[in-house]
């Protein structure tokens, strides 16, 4: 999709050059013309601006590595703390 735009703009771009080609005098409606093209790439940048970024599927994961291995007569468990913000779990190691 964003190769589409790029090419359409690109012939856009390159299709405007060609027709204002001739040279300009005064009262031929430049001003017009300048108005126009501010118009034009503000409607454009604005559009491009707004388009969501393309993350491939799954998309970005965090995966959490898993626990270091246990000693004999140990155990993992999960024991929930207060952060200052909500309550929270992470994994103890719990040894007899």
């Amino acid at each position: 999709m964003t190769k589409t735009i790029a090419a359409l703009l690109a012939i856009t771009t390159i299709a405007g050059s060609l027709v204002s080609a001739a040279p300009a005098k005064a009262g031929d409606g430049v001003g017009a013309g300048i108005a126009a093209g501010l118009i034009g790439g503000a409607i454009v940048g604005g559009a491009i601006a707004s388009s969501r970024p393309y993350y491939p599927y799954p998309g970005p994961v965090y995966v959490e590595p898993a626990p270091p291995p246990v000693p004999p007569g140990c155990y993992w468990q999960q024991q929930r703390y207060w952060d200052g913000y909500a309550w929270n779990y992470h994994p103890v190691r719990v040894c007899y």
